[in-house]
């Protein structure tokens, strides 16, 4: 038996993944032999020690890193992102460019160490940007408005186009790239450069945070809190259930002719609640809304989990190209 550890956001620079600094805020334990993503770390399932690991933890402000840790992670991030971003790559005949769109208080490396190589390794000209910083906050992103993101994601399709030689790219996106996307498709002529779109853990019709939005609210609580935050994260307030943002995003339509679109959600996910909401709307044949344990009642994958889901990433891999296996199950995990 095995756990595998997922460090924090921000625990570790660039935000990279090792046993001796988790903090084991998420983890999954399974009782078989799995396959183990590049990046994270398998060690036996120990009380005493996770409890010893957790006492131990120092914060990044009271670290001091060795010359050995700094370079291990430039080395992590060289792997983790080898054939990514290659402005020079030819795209395979019937495969558009891909581009990653990370989720919020992510980057365009730490979101994708696993998705992203295995992408690039199915033929596939893959590229990531990190969207919405904002000043003085670089490890993470996400957080600017999401108008302002969404011009950036329009100026960098631009140049992914023009490397590429490409007229149309596939997007994935995961969070909150699945909700920027689609201002760009209906706002700002997206719609004509994007042929597919693939996204998990979306947020298309906002979330309530597993209850605590109402809660607030009912006590009078949710202003003072969103003045306090939204300073430090612009995006926030805009993804919540019912706001104006999502109120303009969805009128009229939450899809554009032209776009294919796959969202899967997890009904363990515990960020988007309830779940559903992560589900576009419009009765349109090109939408594809998956419920992730209807590939595999087994996959308890919640939000952040998905990231490094091989059921997710086979079922991406199929939307995308029609050469790639198109069955996707239990057994998909093992591949």
């Amino acid at each position: 038996m095995v756990r595998l550890s997922m460090n924090s956001w921000g625990a570790d620079p660039c935000g990279a993944f090792s046993a001796r600094r988790s903090t084991n805020l998420l983890s999954v334990t399974f009782a078989s032999p799995v396959r183990i993503p590049e990046g994270l770390v398998a060690r036996p399932v120990d009380s005493a020690a996770s409890d010893a690991s957790a006492a131990a933890y120092v914060p990044l402000s009271e670290r001091t890193w060795t010359a050995e840790e700094i370079e291990e992670h430039h080395q992590w991030i060289k792997r983790s992102s080898s054939g990514i971003n290659d402005w020079n790559c030819v795209p395979a005949d019937g495969k558009r460019p891909v581009v990653l769109v990370h989720g919020l208080m992510a980057n365009k490396v730490n979101n994708w160490i696993y998705m992203g190589p295995r992408l690039q390794a199915a033929v596939y000209c893959v590229y990531s940007l990190t969207y919405g910083t904002l000043p003085g906050i670089y490890s993470v992103a996400g957080l600017d408005k999401i108008e302002n993101s969404a011009a950036q994601l329009l100026a960098f399709i631009d140049q992914v186009l023009a490397a590429t030689n490409a007229t149309q790219v596939d997007l994935v996106g995961h969070s909150q790239g699945s909700l920027m996307p689609r201002y760009y498709l209906k706002f700002l002529g997206g719609a004509a450069k994007v042929n597919k779109f693939a996204a998990f853990g979306p947020i298309a019709y906002g979330t309530t945070l597993s209850g605590i939005v109402p809660f607030l609210t009912s006590i009078g609580l949710f202003d003072p809190v969103k003045k306090i935050l939204d300073p430090v994260c612009k995006s926030c307030f805009q993804f919540i259930q019912g706001s104006d943002f999502l109120n303009n995003l969805n009128a009229g339509g939450d899809t554009v002719p032209g776009v294919q679109y796959q969202f899967i959600a997890s009904k363990y996910d515990e960020v988007v609640t309830p779940y559903t909401n992560g589900f576009l709307r419009d009765k349109n044949p090109a939408v594809k809304n998956i419920v992730l344990q209807d590939l595999c009642s087994l996959d308890h994958s919640e939000h952040a989990l998905q990231m490094f889901d091989p059921i997710v990433f086979h079922k991406i891999n199929a939307f995308l190209s029609p050469s790639a296996p198109q069955t996707v199950n239990c057994l998909s995990a093992l591949s």
